[in-house]
């Protein structure tokens, strides 16, 4: 025989257990099936501004805001996980929307902070330079004109409109407010914007949201953030062999051109340095201090919120030292002269690779075969970084060159040797049975 008391407690606990049971079947619409009716619900209200659709089993926040119904998704069909999201929710659709301005405010503020810089997410300025600036405002404008084409002239070009035509679209493109932009339009958008290439849709791409945000729309009611972008293919670098490098300087320099001999010096300067086009316009005779054996690069791509270095210095290698020496001894140059009296020579580059039989190469293509020649050389990855004026430790080196890394790796490791020596390939070993007879 058990205590009164005790049988009263087995009594209760049975009786709790199977209340709650009865109630989780009621609440689950797994274990409970729906109510049966004449007429076919299509939801069901489990509570306070808390219905369910009934074909797929989706919890919906219901709420009425300014006379009208709106349902929202929760994103669940489990009824614990649909209460503990309802507030939120409801906070959400509650909260009053943002004022918006429209793309002609989005479009001011976006040219204001790309002259004069701007604030970044991380509280620092940003600064950008001269470069940046040009191309932040092409893509701009490029984006300026696919819309127009999109959203007013959908069957025409830009060519084809008339001075009136485009500065009446421009004029309703500014006018638009920035909630006016759906989804629909953006899909439109990147449809017809697909044939450029990766990077110029990419950063359209860019600027199509930021003008959006300065305009007063929030990440969430963002459509631009919808466009998903391009993957960039990433181009095998091509470079000419050392022979076909010393043809291409000779066919320039003796092509009969006015300044054939500076234009076969300034590839000299650009493959020995490693510099830009833009760096090697601004390199001066007092760059170079001879004694330290070291020249002083100018860099062009430097942004003040990072506090990068104005300036870069590298050494004197060989053949860029030889290559000073002999222009000094040739123009007798004072300390603010240019080295390099051309700005540019990719005519005759192209003229000397197409007598040569290589491929096209570029201004930027000897700043490749700068960095392919020192890792081929052995320089490692960090030194080369500080020299071409990356700050990144020689991360992006890494990514683009890996192909020379793992060639450099096969032929260092074809240097190590364990125990005896490896036989020559026209030795053949003798088995121990051929050795006994």
């Amino acid at each position: 025989m058990l205590h009164p008391t005790v049988a009263s407690r087995i009594l209760f606990s049975a009786m709790r257990t199977l209340s709650e049971t009865a109630t989780a079947g009621a609440q689950s619409p797994l274990t409970n099936p729906l109510p049966r009716s004449t007429k076919r619900s299509t939801w069901w209200k489990r509570g306070e501004h808390l219905v369910q659709h009934t074909p797929t089993g989706t919890f919906y926040c219901r709420l009425k805001l300014k006379g009208k119904t709106i349902r929202a998704s929760l994103n669940t069909d489990v009824f614990t996980t649909a209460r503990l999201r309802l507030p939120d929710k409801i906070k959400i659709l509650r909260k009053p929307k943002a004022e918006t301005g429209t793309f002609g405010d989005g479009r001011l503020k976006y040219e204001a902070e790309s002259r004069n810089g701007y604030t970044s997410k991380k509280n620092r300025f940003v600064k950008l330079a001269p470069l940046s600036i040009t191309y932040r405002l092409r893509c701009l404008e490029c984006l300026r004109r696919s819309l127009v084409e999109t959203l007013f002239h959908p069957g025409k070009t830009w060519k084809s409109l008339s001075e009136q035509a485009r500065h009446d679209a421009f004029a309703k493109l500014d006018a638009m407010n920035a909630r006016a932009f759906t989804q629909e339009h953006c899909e439109a958008w990147q449809s017809r914007f697909s044939d450029y290439a990766p990077s110029v849709f990419n950063n359209t791409v860019n600027t199509f949201r930021r003008v959006l945000e300065l305009a007063g729309l929030p990440h969430d009611e963002n459509p631009a953030f919808k466009i998903g972008r391009r993957d960039i293919l990433e181009k095998p670098i091509r470079l000419p062999r050392p022979k076909q490098f010393d043809n291409i300087i000779q066919l320039v320099e003796t092509s009969g051109a006015a300044q054939a001999r500076d234009c076969a010096d300034l590839i000299r300067f650009l493959a020995f340095t490693g510099t830009r086009i833009s760096e090697a316009k601004q390199a001066i005779w007092s760059d170079v201090d001879w004694q330290e054996n070291t020249l002083q690069i100018h860099c062009v791509k430097v942004r003040a919120a990072h506090d990068g270095e104005v300036t870069r210095v590298i050494p004197l290698n060989p053949a860029l030292k030889q290559l000073l020496e002999r222009l000094r001894y040739e123009q007798d140059p004072k300390p603010a002269d240019r080295i390099c009296k051309v700005s540019e020579c990719q005519r005759s580059l192209d003229r000397a690779c197409k007598l040569t039989g290589c491929k096209r190469i570029t201004h930027h293509d000897l700043r490749h075969y700068f960095v392919t020649k020192c890792l081929q050389a052995g320089v490692d990855v960090f030194t080369l970084a500080k020299w071409v004026g990356h700050r990144d430790n020689g991360k992006l080196l890494l990514k683009v060159y890996s192909h020379l890394q793992a060639e450099h790796s096969q032929e260092q490791a074809a240097k190590v040797k364990f125990g005896a020596a490896p036989l020559p390939e026209n030795v053949m070993r003798l088995s121990a049975a051929t050795t006994a007879n």
